[in-house]
């Protein structure tokens, strides 16, 4: 039975700022409503998913105001709200994928026949055509996001709250993501909330809209009120959301003028179509490979296979394919973070500038961090620092850079990337945007030579979209070299990015696995 949730004046801070993370808000949602929320990077979307799922700690913030799901306030130990979270590697618990969709039925109880039945079905339902005893640790993190998916699915719960579902999942499957969880929203009527920067994905198929300022609610309202007003077109703008670009929704009524369509993204003069006019600005060969097969770490069975690429000075390089096709597998490999699986990277003299050796994997660390910078899949992996300011300031610091020199990129990274307001905050206490934006501009402040990032754009707004492609750009201007593991088409166009797609996934059993 789906529960409805009402808020009053309900406002969420957390511990180490001043001003709310999310509201006041007054919110009304009818059980079984169907609302997308949406807003800038940093408004506090996650946090008020997080409040309605019941997982915000007391002693990670305070609460003002009333929150209720179905009259009660948010329990998760009641098990009716199945929360997929940004992170897909935050919500793997079991090794195999198998227990770790069963985990959530077992919370509630269900018969053992029951909980086997809905295992195969909820991983079929969500395009994991794998073996319950395939290893979790094995998977893309859009594959983990699949599987959160699928836990909730079996779950079939009373309120289902999703925050940026298919952020990670290639687009090619995208719609199928969306399907599954809309086919369980059908089967068990439940309430949905879901926060997504692709709202063209989700327009045709909820029933209100919600946008979030930094004071609260500043619209809602069926998907035709809110995208076919004219008085709100700027504010949405301003807001930083994705104008869908075609909806049932938005399709004028009949005499009316037709809807002039979305802002068109305005390119910076140094962006490239699909790499054809990036041959200018490229110099020499930084990172080259020969026959290259990539694998994590223990896994008998390579990612991909047969790379030989040249990684030049200036170039943008994007790793394209479906969810397990090995590209965050190669992208770390390229990083010299883990080992070739055959093959090898090897650094030319211009990037060794001095290391014994050609190999990346083969540097120390501090040899490795000076000339391949890496921004990792998940961004609070990387933070080694209390405060977002430090955290930029520390690559330059390593680097030898001067004080002066070390506060000036500082302060011109937390300005381009709209990351001012929470310069003293600890990163760890950042929407999911925002601690991608630190992520990418901690690993870009010291300009290393090659530049390695997995999905930077994911969780990003329109206006941070476009600060960070303006700041990739830079750094192709400057010289460096952009290998990008990426989704977002519109972004590797934007940096004129040579692509590289990587086929189809390998699948990889559990007695596949090295020892």
């Amino acid at each position: 039975m789906a529960l409805p949730i009402t808020a009053r004046g309900y406002s969420w801070t957390h511990a180490d700022r001043d001003a709310p993370a999310v509201g006041p808000l007054d919110l009304d949602i009818a059980a079984g409503e169907k609302v997308l929320v949406l807003g800038s990077s940093g408004v506090g979307k996650s946090t008020l998913l997080h409040a309605i799922a019941g997982v915000l700690s007391d002693e990670s913030g305070e609460a003002t105001g009333e929150l209720l799901i179905g009259g009660d306030a948010p329990d998760p130990r009641r098990g009716g709200t199945g929360l997929v979270l940004q992170d897909p590697d935050s919500q793997v618990i079991f090794s195999r994928i198998g227990d770790d969709v069963a985990f959530g039925m077992e919370n509630l109880g269900l018969p053992a026949e029951v909980i086997a039945a809905r295992i195969p079905a909820s991983l079929r339902a969500l395009g994991l055509n794998l073996p319950q005893d395939h290893p979790s640790a094995a998977l893309s993190g859009g594959q983990k996001q699949r599987l959160a998916l699928a836990g909730i699915h079996a779950m079939a719960p009373e309120v289902i709250v999703l925050d940026e579902p298919t952020a990670n999942i290639d687009p090619g499957s995208a719609e199928d993501v969306r399907d599954a969880v809309l086919a369980v929203q059908a089967e068990t009527a439940a309430t949905m909330i879901v926060v997504e920067h692709r709202v063209g994905l989700w327009l045709d198929h909820v029933d209100r809209v919600i946008v979030l300022g930094r004071a609260g609610i500043v619209a809602q309202g069926s998907p035709t009120q809110v995208f076919r007003d004219p008085e709100l077109r700027e504010t949405l703008i301003d807001c930083g959301i994705w104008m869908p670009e075609s909806s049932r929704f938005l399709t004028s009524p009949r005499g009316a003028a037709p809807d002039p369509g979305p802002e068109p993204v305005r390119s910076s003069p140094l962006a490239t179509d699909g790499g054809q006019r990036s041959e200018g600005r490229l110099g020499e060969v930084l990172l080259r490979t020969n026959q290259l097969s990539v694998a994590r770490p223990r896994m008998a069975i390579p990612a991909a296979t047969d790379l030989d690429l040249s990684i030049r000075a200036g170039q943008a390089l994007g790793l394209v394919g479906p969810n397990g096709a090995g590209k965050s597998t190669t992208a770390l490999t390229l990083a010299g973070l883990i080992p070739e699986f055959s093959g090898r990277v090897l650094a030319e003299d211009v990037l060794r500038e001095g290391a014994k050796r050609a190999r990346p994997y083969a540097w120390p660390s501090a040899q490795l961090a000076a000339r391949i910078g890496m921004v990792f899949q998940e961004p609070a992996h990387q933070f080694l620092t209390a405060s977002v300011t430090s955290e930029l300031e520390l690559g330059p610091r390593l680097a030898g850079w001067s004080q002066p020199e070390v506060e000036s990129r500082a302060a011109e990274l937390l300005e381009s990337l709209g990351l001012t307001g929470v310069a003293e905050a600890h990163p760890q206490s950042l929407s999911g945007g925002e601690k991608r934006r630190l992520s990418v501009a901690a690993m870009l402040a010291p300009r290393p030579r090659v530049i390695v990032v997995d999905e930077p754009t994911f969780g990003q707004d329109a206006l941070t979209w476009a600060g960070l492609v303006e700041m990739f750009l830079d750094v192709l201007a400057r010289g460096s070299a952009v290998v990008a593991v990426s989704h977002d088409q519109a972004f590797l166009a934007a940096i004129g990015a040579r692509t590289i797609d990587l086929g189809r996934p390998t699948m990889v059993r559990a007695g596949d696995r090295g020892e």
